[in-house]
């Protein structure tokens, strides 16, 4: 049994308006459901799910607007020199994202928040990211990088590539898409995150046992309010928010 990361579930008041930034920022296309309830921003070409090796976006419509708290996950973007670098953050500001600040200092990457307020970065290039696609890394801040490597090692079939006392780092066993990476932080987790990670069971594997399965591991059930629906939200063991969907 394994469950793989197919999505980044972002909130949004205005799901089609962050769906379309995400979009254009990405290079990629926006797929909105009728309902207007949801848009999924996945690579061009046409409406795949699951990707077989991007981690795609997800933008879910919600009545509640984002907190001046900073998310506790985030993408990070990857460029291939300074000048592209450069270009990519004028055009996000003129697609409206807007320069933010969360304690960076100097540092050579960018900073930048979605028309909403949800953080991102827009990396400097570095080599470890040339083939990742246009999302190098969903980072997540955290208390304990090694425990979250213990936990989330086990909760996926992704590989632990890199464990120390400040981060630890997972990418798909396949060597594609982007890299998972657990950064320690100072800040505790206070809020609802804005931003969480969807897991996929593979086909013919068992939803149920899967969620039996990672509780062992030391996740929680979490109720957001979500009601019936065929996804089980969970919580890992530093209280990061995440869903395990329903195959389809």
């Amino acid at each position: 049994m394994a469950l793989r990361p197919v999505q980044v579930n972002i909130k949004a008041l205005d799901d089609a308006l962050v769906g379309r930034f995400w979009a254009e920022a990405l290079g990629w296309s926006a797929y909105g459901e009728a309902s207007g309830a949801t848009t999924y921003v996945g690579p061009v070409g046409g409406l795949v799910w699951p990707d077989p090796v991007a981690v795609c976006v997800d933008v879910v419509s919600v009545p509640e607007p984002k907190t001046v708290t900073k998310n506790r996950v985030h993408l990070d973007l990857a460029t291939t020199s300074a000048a592209h670098q450069a270009e990519l953050v004028a055009r996000l500001q003129a697609l409206g994202a807007t320069p933010a600040h969360v304690g960076q200092g100097d540092v050579p990457w960018t900073v930048l928040a979605d028309p909403e307020g949800n953080e991102f970065c827009v990396l400097e290039p570095r080599e470890v990211y040339r083939d990742t696609g246009p999302i190098a890394a969903v980072v997540v801040d955290c208390v304990d990088p090694r425990a979250m490597a213990r936990f989330w090692g086990e909760a996926m079939d992704w590989t632990l590539r890199e464990v120390t006392d400040d981060q630890a780092v997972l990418r798909s066993a396949k060597g594609v898409g982007p890299y998972l990476e657990f950064i320690r932080t100072p800040d505790v987790k206070t809020v609802p995150d804005r931003v969480h990670l969807d897991l996929l069971p593979y086909p013919g594997d068992d939803k149920a046992a899967e969620v039996a399965r990672l509780r062992a591991l030391g996740a929680t059930d979490l109720d957001l309010g979500q009601g019936d629906v065929p996804w089980t939200c969970l919580a890992d063991p530093e209280g990061h928010e995440f869903c395990v969907l329903a195959p389809s």
